[in-house]
C-alpha cells in the first residue's frame, strides 16, 4: 500500500515538500508516496542547472506576478498553471523502481498514458522524459536518486493556458525543429485541447489515480503529511524563497 497525498500549496511550499519527502525516504522515515498537488499561485520551475534569463521572458513573468523557483531536478522549465495544471510526484525505494533511468522515466510515465486512456486518449511516452499525445507534449518529468530513495515529479496540463506559458518560456529554436514545429504552441497541448471539452481537476486527479495504480500495480491509501515531513518542509521553504538559490548567480 503506497500513501497518497492530494494538496496545492506555493511554488516553494511544493518543492520543499517533495524534497523534505524524499530525504525522509532516504532514511526509512517516509513511505512511499504518491502526490498529486495544485501551485497556488501559478508559478514557474525551472531546472537545477538552468539559467533563468535563457529560459524564462523575466519581465513578462514579473508583469504577470508569476514567481520562479529552482528545483532540485534537472529537466525544462515548466509552467504550473493553477487553473490548468496537475504537478504529481512519486518517491520511493530505489529498489522498488527499475535501476535504469531511462526505464524509471518509462514505468512511471506509463502512468500518465494509463490516466490519459481515461479520456480516451492514445498517448505514449517519448524518450527522454515526456508523454506526448498526437505529436504535442502533454507532460514532462524529471527524476532526482539519493541514499536509497528517488524522486520523480512532472506535469499533466489538462486546461493549461497556453499562450501565457509560451509567452513565459523560452525554448530554443533548434529544440523547436528536432520537434518539427517552429513555435511553442504547435509544440504543447492539454487534455481540454484534445477532446474539445473543459475537463475539471478532479476528474485528472481520479486519472492518474488509476492510471500510477496500473503503472505500479499497487494501491492507494490517502493520507496527510506526517508532522516529521511539514516540519522539515517549512525548513526547506525558506531555501525555494531564497534569491540566490533560485537565481543560483545567474543574473
Amino acid at each position: 500500500m503506497w500513501r497518497l497525498i492530494v494538496n496545492e500549496g506555493t511554488a516553494a511550499e511544493n518543492m520543499a515538500i517533495d524534497e523534505s519527502i524524499l530525504n525522509l525516504k532516504g532514511e526509512e522515515k517516509s513511505p512511499n508516496t504518491l502526490r498529486l498537488y495544485v501551485f497556488s499561485p501559478s508559478a514557474v520551475t525551472i531546472g537545477y542547472s538552468q539559467k533563468i534569463n535563457d529560459v524564462i521572458d523575466r519581465e513578462f513573468a514579473d508583469k504577470q506576478r508569476i514567481s520562479v523557483v529552482r528545483r532540485i531536478t534537472g529537466g525544462g522549465a515548466v509552467y504550473h498553471d493553477q487553473k490548468g495544471e496537475i504537478t504529481y510526484s512519486i518517491v520511493a525505494r530505489i529498489d522498488d523502481m527499475p535501476l535504469d533511468i531511462q526505464e524509471t522515466f518509462a514505468k512511471i510515465c506509463s502512468g500518465i498514458v494509463y490516466a490519459l486512456e481515461e479520456f480516451e486518449l492514445q498517448a505514449r511516452f517519448e524518450p527522454i522524459n515526456d508523454v506526448v499525445v498526437n505529436g504535442k507534449k502533454i507532460s514532462g518529468s524529471a527524476q532526482i536518486r539519493k541514499k536509497n530513495a528517488i524522486l520523480q515529479h512532472g506535469t499533466v496540463l489538462y486546461n493549461t493556458d497556453i499562450f501565457t506559458l509560451g509567452k513565459l518560456l523560452r525554448v530554443p529554436k533548434e529544440k523547436l525543429t528536432r520537434h518539427g514545429v517552429d513555435t511553442i504552441f504547435d509544440r504543447v497541448t492539454t487534455i481540454s485541447r484534445e477532446i474539445n471539452r473543459k475537463v475539471t481537476k478532479e476528474e485528472v486527479i481520479d486519472a492518474l489515480i488509476k492510471g500510477f495504480g496500473r503503472a505500479l500495480n499497487v494501491e492507494f491509501e490517502k493520507s496527510p503529511l506526517e508532522k516529521i515531513e511539514i516540519n522539515l518542509a517549512q525548513k526547506a521553504a525558506e531555501k525555494y524563497k531564497n534569491v540566490k538559490w533560485n537565481y543560483n548567480g545567474y543574473n
